[in-house]
């Protein structure tokens, strides 16, 4: 039989982190962050996370943090479990690939430094990095900020890679300046930055403007992420295309209605 010689795969990023954690960022639309994992290092994410792995990686399962972190976790929706991944009897490698089309970006997070992203955003992490919920403190940046109440929240010391959707800008925002964006585009900001929501002004903005009608503001100092192409605004424009089920509406019986899958009109 020939042999089929496979291209690499492209490199987007290599990189070192504090603790001498060596990293590569594979791919280009649905990217992946391959670790070379130390004898007795260890790494966490949320279950299935995972991508691959050496065949000296243990992996162990817990419901960490106690009845309070079990809480927490369920209320804010992601996995009661956490799993922990060990290199044993030598070096070993582990992956972990994007679930949707984006970027994997590195954080190497000094001690006691906080990030706070969306939910779903975290993929994995040194084990010395804390990942923890953060609660939305106003009303209106709970109810119409984008993310809801409950975002996520890491502390270092450590190397954590998150998912985000689409493209991925980076500001830098001075004393008392503001950045006006879209709901759903913000995915990080340090806590540094002041995070709320306004209402759209003018009649007709409000209207006919298409944004919606509030604009989240973020109020520096400090850094922010934000990404261009954000999943439920994905999903809503694909429902528009997408048969029913019922033949309600004019749509086909045999179709599958994703508008109801993903919380479409």
């Amino acid at each position: 039989m020939a042999r089929i010689d496979l291209p690499d795969p492209v490199v987007s990023q290599r990189g070192t982190g504090r603790s001498g954690l060596e990293f590569e960022i594979v791919g280009t639309t649905l990217q992946a962050v391959v670790i070379a994992l130390p004898d007795g290092k260890q790494v966490f994410s949320e279950r299935g996370g995972m991508s691959w792995m050496s065949g000296n990686i243990q992996m162990e399962t817990n419901a960490e943090g106690g009845l309070g972190g079990i809480f927490k976790r369920v209320l804010s929706g992601e996995s009661i479990f956490m799993a922990t991944f060990t290199a044993r009897s030598g070096d070993g490698i582990i992956g972990f690939s994007a679930e949707f089309p984006g970027r994997v970006v590195p954080l190497d997070l000094e001690a006691g430094q906080q990030i706070i992203c969306q939910k779903d955003a975290f993929m994995c992490a040194e084990r010395t990095v804390d990942l923890d919920i953060h609660f939305q403190k106003r009303l209106g940046a709970g109810f119409f900020g984008g993310e809801g109440f409950i975002m996520q929240r890491l502390t270092g010391p450590g190397l954590a890679f998150m998912e985000l959707d689409g493209e991925i800008m980076e500001y830098t925002l001075d004393p008392g300046e503001v950045l006006k964006v879209d709901t759903g585009h913000v995915a990080m900001y340090e806590p540094t930055v002041d995070f709320n929501i306004e209402l759209v002004k003018g009649f007709k903005n409000l209207l006919f403007g298409g944004e919606g009608l509030f604009l989240a503001t973020l109020r520096g100092p400090g850094r922010v992420w934000l990404q261009t192409m954000p999943a439920i605004n994905l999903a809503k424009k694909l429902s528009q295309y997408m048969p029913t089920v019922g033949g309600g509406g004019g749509g086909s019986s045999g179709g599958l209605n994703l508008g109801g899958i993903f919380g479409g009109d």
